[in-house]
């Protein structure tokens, strides 16, 4: 089970930047593949980047509607998940989560980190 704890939203204006922090707690975190979610209003929520544990080789996949501008990594000592965006646009705007992938049925969803993108 991994609690999460999100952060390093806010207003930002087109094509600007901001970086997300997740840190988390638990004993799984460095075996987990961690990934960032987000959820728009009036959508589901969407899987947006997820990154593999270091012994399956930390890779990152994207998807596609940020690939190229988004950048997802982990820090297994601090036990926490970044997720670098870049040339934001207005349909980037929702609340982002993280949490493993896939969510396991007793992980809490954090309460979020608001992204909202300005045109």
């Amino acid at each position: 089970q991994v609690q999460v704890v999100e952060s390093g939203g806010g207003l930002v204006a087109l094509g600007g930047s901001l970086r997300l922090s997740c840190a988390t707690s638990g004993n799984i975190f460095s075996i987990s593949t961690m990934g960032w979610y987000r959820q728009a209003p009036g959508k589901e929520r969407e899987l947006v980047a997820a990154v593999t544990s270091v012994t399956s080789g930390g890779i990152t996949n994207l998807a596609d509607s940020v690939k190229g501008r988004f950048t997802i990594s982990r820090d297994n000592a601090k036990k926490t998940v970044y997720l670098q965006m870049n040339g934001l646009k207005p349909e980037d705007t929702a609340v982002y989560y993280c949490n493993r992938v896939p969510k396991g049925p007793f992980d809490n969803w954090g309460q979020g980190t608001q992204v909202t993108v300005s045109s």
